[in-house]
């Protein structure tokens, strides 16, 4: 039992599909600058943080001392230059003395902001706002310089780059509306905008990178995702025929068309052109015509030249109206479903 089907004119949407990945609208690796033992952990798995946020903190005994030992020396030589700056003023100094304590001094104060850059790279913040991601960081663990913490992205939107070939430059734009799909939401589509497009084609792959940005509120849309996106070209009208119809072998396609071969009703298989693939849907460039009959599904239960039976025909051949079947035919199933038949001496079709 098999159906049938008639291929009919469709509309079809001429998209050029190219692939990206998509990244956060910004993101980071956080690591540490110095070889150190973790103090604390702020921050727990998948949580939002803001902008400047202290997410881990490191043992700072030693640049806490360090900073200690600045501020003393600074005091102390703030003093002196002071000192010296009233003798001088009084006639007591000379100038060369007051300039070389002043020296000392901002010298001094210049090695407390070094001190207290120190301990500050022990205080790994957050550079913006966004969701940190899954770490095993843990208060003891020893970490080393450019040794991944946790990552951080915000996902407010997520950026996506992709290829366009050269020949088709011309219909992509930056603002352009751009539609684009994930495997992990089937059906589903997702819209954006061309954001930037580079400045050069790539010469080996001559095409050029193109940047979207697709909303993300719901963040369902997840850094490193496959991303498929869809660039309008246009639309077009065209033969269409169920994906059901048309049997893929290598390279060729092929349908199986139905026909009157004298008393009986017989099918052939026939070689046919395809475009595009839509919604379930094939384009046939050629091979078949308008108001042709082939079969619609179950072709694996078909072989070229096989008799068939078609529900709504008379028997043996293509005429009569719907529902004339013969005498001794079967009960006529939905409309269009087709059974074997049975060749003069009542023996079933093969």
């Amino acid at each position: 039992m098999v159906s049938v089907t008639t291929p009919q004119s469709r509309v079809f949407q001429d998209d050029l599909e190219v692939l990206g990945v998509a990244k956060g609208r910004r993101s980071v690796t956080l690591t540490a600058a110095t070889t150190q033992l973790i103090d604390k952990v702020r921050f727990s798995d998948g949580q939002s943080v803001r902008q400047g946020a202290v997410l881990v903190e490191l043992k700072n005994t030693e640049q806490d001392a360090g900073v200690a030992q600045a501020q003393a020396k600074l005091l102390q030589a703030e003093r002196e230059y002071q000192r010296w700056k009233t003798l001088a003023d009084k006639g007591f100094a000379s100038r060369s003395a007051v300039d070389q304590y002043q020296a000392a001094w901002l010298s001094a104060k210049a090695d407390l902001d070094a001190a207290k850059a120190r301990s500050a790279d022990r205080m790994i913040r957050a550079p913006f706002a966004g969701v940190v991601g899954l770490s095993d960081v843990a208060p003891g663990a020893l970490v080393n310089p450019g040794a991944p913490i946790v990552t951080l992205d915000d996902l407010t939107s997520v950026r996506v780059d992709f290829q366009v070939p050269e020949q088709s430059m011309s219909q992509i734009h930056e603002g352009q509306a751009i539609d684009a799909s994930v495997d992990a939401y089937p059906g589903q589509k997702v819209r954006g905008r061309i954001q930037r497009i580079d400045t050069r084609v790539d010469e080996r792959t001559r095409a050029i990178t193109a940047r979207a940005e697709f909303p993300n509120p719901d963040r369902r849309l997840k850094p490193g995702m496959l991303i498929r996106v869809a660039i309008s070209r246009g639309q077009r009208q065209a033969l269409a025929a169920p994906e059901s119809a048309v049997s893929v072998q290598g390279d060729s396609a092929f349908v199986y068309v139905i026909h009157a071969a004298g008393p009986r009703t017989v099918v052939e298989q026939r070689p046919v052109v395809t475009g595009l693939r839509q919604d379930d849907f094939v384009e046939i460039l050629d091979g078949v015509k308008p108001g042709e009959r082939i079969v619609a599904d179950g072709l694996n239960k078909v072989q070229p030249g096989q008799p068939v039976r078609i529900a709504g025909g008379r028997p043996g051949g293509l005429g009569g109206p719907p529902g004339a079947l013969g005498p001794g035919a079967p009960h006529a199933g939905p409309a269009g479903h087709v059974g074997r038949g049975r060749p003069p001496g009542g023996q079933p079709a093969a």
